[in-house]
């Protein structure tokens, strides 16, 4: 820092937190690079760069994505359980709602899966509205936690260009409270360069006022951390092996432009030569055509295509590779399913499935601490997810019939059939209703007034 700055001071925190965010935004725009399809092109000499760039622009094949999708696209909120009487769950439930964190949080979830970490921002209720909860990206956003004290934070910096005003700025949040900044962009070629920081000065507000919260407002969305070390990447351990699968897919691009087709041969004759000396190609080769030549000794022979079964497989075992580190099942990267039982594919889905209910876990965390932030504790508004498994319906129907003869509560075989909080309540209201009905109709033919009975003898006397 080029000034003595007190340790844990708002300027302290500013330039703390903006050089973490910087370095860990650069080590990981890699991965969203490789998500995007941005590979790398696979390396050629440098005099065979500038005509095969068309073949190495086309031999890029983005497993990445698949290998993300397939973790992400079962990451889904089903509503949230409360443990105490009230209408917690409920209430949680329309904040989630009135906030579209259906597609929100799967934004985080993507962002979180591709970098690492994303975040949850709660801001408290202003201007006559509620809480409200936004997700935010990795390189806008960082934390740091206190020591020693497990999911409690210490700070926040929230990071954003003003389109606007063509300023840097940046928001410093501490516990107790909120510090403004900005500076002027970066200019090309400056970027290394720190920013040279001022106060944000903003209409109505204290420069650093009030934190209401009384905490640092965001919830941090961690994708397998570890111990001592934040999120990871879910792309970390195969980007090596999409680029395998890069060269080997250039490499056969490469040989099916030049050496796939058959190439023809002659001898024994004399090839013509135009006024320059320059050689004529003698025969126009199309299927419609014949070879003929005049000299008696000519031969016509080909020679074999280059077989490419080699680079073929080379690429079905990197896929493999990627299966195998990732989890992820191989008829989602080798789209090949023929006779498939139900058992083979729960099988081949095993490990993907253990892998989400082991994300799931951390990534609890930060939506639990960022429902607490929005006034829900977390013990009364658990996160209720979607189930992750593919199961038949008759499959699913025989299992929750055996359970019911075991004395399954109703709203538990509801929940493993599937049902949201919000589906369960309103089929427990709608069977209420039924009941009172059934009820009120059985009193009234025990009690109600008798039809009146016909008189004995013929109609008529």
């Amino acid at each position: 820092m080029p000034q003595s700055v007190a340790v844990q001071s708002p300027e302290w925190w500013r330039d703390r937190l903006y050089d973490a965010l910087c370095k860990r935004s650069e080590e990981t725009k890699v991965f969203d690079d490789y998500y995007e399809c941005e590979h790398p092109l696979p390396h050629l000499h440098e005099k065979a760069r500038a005509p095969f760039r068309r073949l190495l622009k086309m031999s890029r094949a983005n497993y990445m994505e698949l290998v993300v999708d397939a973790l992400v696209g079962r990451l889904e909120v089903a509503g949230f359980q409360s443990d105490a009487d009230g209408d917690s769950d409920q209430a949680a439930w329309a904040l989630w709602q009135d906030n579209n964190l259906d597609g929100g949080s799967s934004l985080a979830f993507l962002e979180a899966a591709i970098r690492g970490n994303a975040y949850m921002l709660v801001s408290p209720p202003s201007g006559g509205q509620g809480f409200r909860i936004t997700p935010e990206h990795p390189t806008q956003v960082i934390t740091e936690g206190k020591p020693g004290e497990p999911g409690e934070m210490a700070a926040a910096l929230k990071l954003w260009l003003d389109d606007w005003t063509g300023k840097l700025c940046c928001t410093v949040y501490l516990p107790e409270r909120i510090y403004k900044f900005e500076a002027p962009e970066p200019k090309y070629g400056e970027r290394s360069q720190k920013p040279q920081w001022a106060r944000r000065e903003v209409a109505g507000e204290e420069w650093g006022g009030k934190n209401v919260l009384g905490e640092v407002p965001f919830g941090e969305l961690a994708n397998r951390p570890r111990m001592l070390k934040p999120g990871a990447s879910e792309l970390r351990s195969v980007t090596g092996i999409q680029d395998r699968i890069n060269k080997t897919i250039a490499d056969r691009m490469m040989t099916q432009e030049f050496a796939a087709f058959p190439q023809k041969w002659v001898t024994g004759m004399e090839i013509p030569v135009d006024e320059n000396g320059q050689d004529i190609e003698p025969f126009d080769v199309a299927v419609n055509k014949i070879l003929v030549a005049e000299e008696n000794g000519a031969k016509f022979g080909q020679f074999a295509a280059a077989d490419l079964t080699g680079y073929l497989k080379a690429k079905e075992a990197d896929v493999h590779d990627i299966a195998a580190i990732t989890s992820t099942p191989p008829h989602y990267l080798l789209g090949s399913m023929v006779n498939l039982s139900a058992e083979a594919l729960k099988a081949a889905e095993a490990g993907l499935i253990h892998k989400i209910y082991q994300r799931r876990r951390f990534l609890e965390e930060g939506l639990e601490r960022t429902m607490r932030l929005a006034g829900f504790a977390s013990s009364q508004a658990r996160i209720v997810w979607k189930s992750p498994e593919w199961r038949t319906e008759g499959e699913l129907v025989d299992a929750l019939v055996k359970m019911g003869t075991l004395g399954v509560p109703r709203e538990v075989l509801w929940e493993r059939w599937g049902a949201t909080p919000q589906e369960i309540e309103r089929w427990r209201q709608l069977n209420e209703d039924s009941l009172d009905r059934a009820m009120a109709g059985d009193l009234a033919a025990e009690y109600g007034p008798k039809p009146t009975e016909a008189a004995a003898g013929p109609v008529g006397e």
